[in-house]
């Protein structure tokens, strides 16, 4: 539809006759007491569901609309420190906080969803799909047992990953029909996997980086266990009523070990790069580069999966745009609700938020945000680079239908974990306490709560 591609411009006339006046507007208008960013974000998000095969261009879109509204309406909008962040102490003095801009969030998540789509080539090539059937039960409990699988993959390594080589065996298993309520399982399965660990997910690597615990997020897998079991059953019996899996192996499968070990190089580095650096695509693409010596690297998948992928950054850059500054008070309802809020708004900027409020149950708060997002495919990094290989999951009426037991499984994971060991939240702050038991010199998290002093020292009379 080349009209969705002209969104932009008919938004912008919209916009630009109000512009002469944005002088004399407040800094912050509102229509009944929210702010107008919410409104065209929630129309870019309305877009996304209806044209769901147009959703680069709608998306891409709103973004512009978003970045419009802040340029004519909101006087003296910080772009530079939105995207940049603050890089000098001066600076923080100034603007009285320490912010990281958003350039490095959306270069690694931009990198990571294209590095794991040629992961997920070089895995399908490798030759382990086509002798899977070989070891997995030719019933719905081999379905079930790849859910299982996804799941416990996500907790070493990032969910996309997870996700991406849970889909590239579903291809090969299935015979290439797979059922999008099995897509969505696996998105799901992902998530859920992902949100115990503190490497597993990218929510739960910023509750990391901050200071809190792994301990203290470990218990997210309480609920997500529950979720998996819910989401697996009605999973695996759909998928299996759709295409049963291949009873026996390929005869002349095998597996090519030289692939393989690139496929097992690629995960290293991601962990590895993610531990020390906080930037899991660094490892990706230097793995990619080792891995070229030996094998033939299918870089074709690279601009097959970049519109995809620029689809996710266009709505996590317009997320960031929301003028999300506070919160409810932390609480369980408020820890529940983000779940819901996480499938249609991006789950980094409230894990943040979440962050800097403090006094919240981090396990808890960590299975809403990651496993909520899986309600709609375009509400987790997951579901948007598995839609890369299954196009036809890009429709949000169509993965609410078939996937309906995500939210109930969501529901009944979060309530379970609340009733097992209730809401055990953090004091304020108490998350950065273990960061004082480390010296400076060799721990991140206490360098960066030090220099929080010494910058709210500073700017304090």
């Amino acid at each position: 539809m080349n009209l969705l591609k002209y969104i932009f411009f008919i938004m912008a006339f919209i916009l630009m006759p109000s512009a002469s006046f944005a002088a004399g507007i407040p800094p912050a208008p509102t229509i009944g007491g929210i702010r107008i960013e919410f409104f065209l974000f929630g129309l870019t998000l309305l877009g996304v569901a209806l044209f769901h095969h147009q959703t680069f261009w709608v998306a891409l879109s709103g973004l512009a609309t978003i970045i419009l509204y802040k340029l004519f309406f909101i006087s003296g909008y910080p772009f530079a420190l939105h995207f940049f962040g603050t890089n000098s102490l001066i600076d923080q003095l100034i603007s009285k906080e320490m912010r990281q801009g958003e350039w490095g969030i959306i270069l690694n998540l931009l990198s990571l969803l294209v590095g794991f789509a040629v992961l997920a080539k070089i895995f399908e090539e490798s030759g382990v799909p086509d002798i899977l059937p070989k070891y997995l039960p030719d019933d719905w409990k081999g379905p079930f047992l790849l859910l299982v699988f996804v799941f416990i993959m996500s907790a070493f390594l990032d969910n996309i990953a997870a996700a991406m080589i849970g889909g590239t065996i579903a291809l090969v298993v299935f015979k290439h029909k797979v059922h999008i309520g099995f897509i969505a399982a696996i998105v799901a399965a992902s998530n859920a996997g992902g949100a115990g660990s503190v490497v597993g997910d990218t929510t739960t690597t910023m509750m990391w980086i901050d200071g809190v615990s792994a301990l203290n997020v470990f218990h997210a897998y309480i609920a997500a266990g529950v979720a998996l079991i819910i989401v697996a059953w009605f999973a695996a019996h759909q998928q299996d009523k759709y295409q049963r899996i291949i009873a026996d192996a390929k005869p002349d499968a095998r597996v090519d070990w030289a692939r393989l070990g690139v496929v097992v190089l690629i995960l290293v580095g991601a962990i590895l790069s993610n531990v020390y650096y906080d930037m899991p695509a660094l490892g990706v693409w230097a793995a990619l580069l080792i891995g070229a010596i030996f094998i033939k690297i299918p870089w074709g998948e690279v601009p097959a999966s970049f519109k995809g992928a620029l689809f996710l950054i266009c709505l996590v850059t317009s997320a960031s745009f929301m003028p999300v500054e506070t919160l409810p008070d932390a609480s369980w309802m408020t820890a529940f609700i983000l779940g819901f809020v996480s499938a249609v708004f991006d789950n980094i900027p409230l894990t943040k938020l979440c962050l800097d409020q403090g006094h919240f149950d981090w396990g808890m708060l960590a299975y809403a945000v990651g496993f909520g997002g899986s309600m709609i495919w375009f509400g987790s990094s997951a579901g948007v680079a598995i839609t890369n290989e299954f196009p036809e999951a890009r429709n949000v009426v169509l993965w609410i239908k078939k996937g309906w037991y995500i939210p109930l499984a969501y529901i009944i994971g979060f309530l379970a974990l609340l009733l097992i060991l209730g809401w055990q939240p953090a004091s304020n702050k108490q998350h950065l306490e273990p960061a004082q038991n480390c010296k400076a010199e060799n721990c991140p998290v206490a360098l960066k709560a030090q220099t929080a002093g010494i910058v709210q020292r500073a700017v304090t009379p």
